[in-house]
């Protein structure tokens, strides 16, 4: 295994951006792979969601044997996943254990999320599941990915107050943002106010290319090409702008000085979708102090190859961007209402595409084992 970090992403670790995988999966954990990656890529964090665990159940063999073993044990498909992701989550966390205890506990995690469906829900059902999956895993450098929708804001504190740590997942506004960071420092100031410690983390998953798929396209019906691929660093350096002043003001002052940590802004949907754009457009032009930046596979070695920062990025205004967006037509409000619609559509569609999945080789082995008996 070697030893040596590239060069471009601890580069990008010196500056402050905590570089994460945006993958998960048996093998990925069991060959190495994601030992070796925190070594010579930087990789200080894991996240998962419903498509990234629909790719490596069903698109490899990884699970063959384990989707007969427990269809075996009488288990539904719904049941069979949460072992499944329980199993390999815990074992991301267990391989990120030694970055977790280097970085004193503030980096290292594994995020698992609850249900999709759960993003609207008003009857705690989100809360219960967080709790269940904080237990079943049983480990420190666990992160549960709660939506950040106005829904999910009262799960989101509770689940603060009750120490779990929580990914804050389908951030598309800054002013959904600032609603999810309220909730964390409600949290906090219970347990404060409680006697309790204050050593819970919490991200702010705050997604990026989605933004200029969308807003590109009106653009181009607009006429308005020259403002292409303006509109994600904007939105996300304004959400960033709004961190320090939330982070770094007197809100927080109290809290930071009883040693509680800031939240930090993750982007995520960092794989470009335009060909035209550099594979690292929205890694170069985001890195800065106390970020996250979870990349795919691909984005990962293309950041590798090619990620060149000498200097915190995150910071450059935003303002002349948006404003010239606005000027053009585009509504942000609207833009960003209609990506977490769509992105929560995404991820209930994979989970039932994943359960389908898993539900036709649960029935194949079962009626395999009934035939055998016969």
């Amino acid at each position: 295994m070697s030893s040596v970090a590239n060069p471009r992403l601890a580069a990008l670790t010196e500056l402050g951006t905590s570089v994460w995988l945006d993958q998960i999966g048996r093998k990925l954990i069991e060959s190495g792979e994601l030992a070796e990656l925190t070594e010579r890529l930087c990789v200080r964090g894991v996240t998962s969601n419903p498509s990234i665990f629909e790719k490596a159940i069903l698109e490899t063999d990884d699970y063959h044997g384990e989707l007969e073993r427990l269809a075996a044990e009488g288990l539904s498909a719904l049941d069979i996943y949460k072992r499944i992701a329980v199993e390999d989550v815990r074992g991301g966390c267990d391989v990120l254990r030694p970055v977790w205890e280097s970085a004193a506990g503030a980096d290292g995690f594994v995020s698992l999320e609850v249900a999709p469906e759960l993003a609207r829900d008003t009857t705690g059902e989100t809360l219960r599941e967080a709790r269940e999956y904080w237990g079943l895993v049983d480990r420190p450098n666990l992160m549960i990915k709660i939506p950040g929708t106005p829904e999910g804001l009262d799960a989101i504190e509770q689940a603060i107050f009750d120490g779990i740590n929580v990914n804050v997942t389908l951030l598309f506004s800054v002013e959904r943002y600032a609603d999810v960071a309220e909730a964390y420092i409600r949290g906090l100031e219970r347990r404060l106010a409680d006697g309790l410690p204050l050593n819970v983390h919490s991200v702010a998953s705050f997604f990026v290319s989605r933004v200029d798929t969308l807003v590109d396209k009106q653009l181009a019906e607009a006429g308005r090409e020259d403002l292409a691929g303006t509109a994600a660093l904007a939105n996300a350096r304004a959400a960033y702008d709004r961190f320090k002043q939330i982070f770094h003001g007197e809100r927080f002052a109290a809290l930071a000085a009883a040693g509680a940590p800031v939240q930090r802004p993750l982007w995520a949907s960092t794989g470009t979708k335009n060909p035209a754009y550099s594979e690292v457009v929205y890694v170069d032009n985001l890195a800065g102090p106390q970020t996250v930046n979870t990349m795919p596979v691909k984005t990962l070695n293309a950041a590798a190859d090619e990620s060149d920062v000498s200097r915190a990025t995150v910071d450059d205004d935003p303002a002349p961007a948006l404003a010239a967006l606005a000027e053009a037509g585009i509504d942000m409000h609207a833009v960003t209402e209609q990506l977490l619609a769509e992105g929560i559509d995404a991820f209930v569609h994979s989970l039932d595409g994943l359960l389908d999945g898993i539900e036709r080789r649960r029935a194949a082995a079962v009626g395999g084992q009934a035939a055998v008996a016969e």
